[in-house]
């Protein structure tokens, strides 16, 4: 029987390498990075309690050691991993990872890659990476489409009335707000940024404030009324 120390003496055997930095080309456009950015950002937040999944953006996906070899790397625009530990990583490196490969995968269409999208990169996440969603967006043409794998081969998941898709995976919609692929909730209600929190909390105390300040106002000159009646408001209050 072979051992772990027979495994180590024996200088024929490797096994490949986990440590390994993401060998990615920098993003096309700045609507590609405010996209990758958005997705991530406003997962972070919904999620901001959970620690059982990995999200990330242009970042390599090392899946077998031929592949590292020729330097053959894939690395998605934006992608999901669950059931993980949600812990800062250099890259991607399925064997160090249980061989779990992504959950769901975004692409951010541009002129030099939706060719390879479309084709190579679905049939690289239907056949090997066996990833449950694939979802690919157009910041430029808008165009958005959503698969998911049904008997080993995708299939195209069917917008509802707003037009959005749904993904069993994270448990969201994915659709298009304000020219920009954005979360929805089950019932349809936009997953806000931190930024979009933020604003939305300033305007509530906002509102309280003034609201306030208007009862106070009335307050006074209700005051100021009884007073020239000859009644004290202290009196009756």
């Amino acid at each position: 029987m072979t051992t772990t120390l027979d495994l180590i003496a024996d200088p024929e055997i490797t096994c490949p390498p986990t440590d390994l930095w993401s060998d990615e080309p920098p993003v096309e456009s700045d609507l590609h990075l405010q996209q990758i950015i958005l997705l991530l950002t406003c997962l972070e937040w919904l999620w901001q309690e959970r620690t059982d999944y990995y999200a990330s953006g242009n970042l390599t996906i090392y899946y077998n050691e031929a592949q590292l070899k020729k330097r053959d790397f894939c690395g998605p625009d934006f992608f999901v991993v669950l059931d993980t530990e949600k812990r800062p990583r250099k890259s991607w490196v399925v064997w160090g990872e249980d061989g779990k490969y992504p959950h769901v995968i975004v692409e951010i269409l541009s002129k030099s890659t939706a060719k390879v999208d479309r084709t190579a990169k679905k049939a690289l996440y239907q056949d090997t990476f066996r990833t449950p969603e694939y979802f690919w967006f157009d910041p430029n043409t808008l165009e958005f489409q959503g698969f998911c794998l049904v008997a080993g081969h995708y299939q195209a998941l069917k917008p509802n009335d707003q037009g959005h898709l749904w993904s069993e995976q994270l448990g969201l919609f994915f659709g298009i707000h304000n020219q920009q692929l954005r979360y929805f909730d089950a019932d349809g209600v936009l997953i806000p940024t931190p930024q979009e929190v933020a604003r939305q909390e300033i305007a509530a105390n906002n509102a309280l404030l003034e609201q306030a300040n208007s009862e106070k106002l009335r307050g006074d000159k209700l005051a100021a009324k009884l007073r020239e009646l000859g009644i004290d408001p202290e009196a009756i209050a």
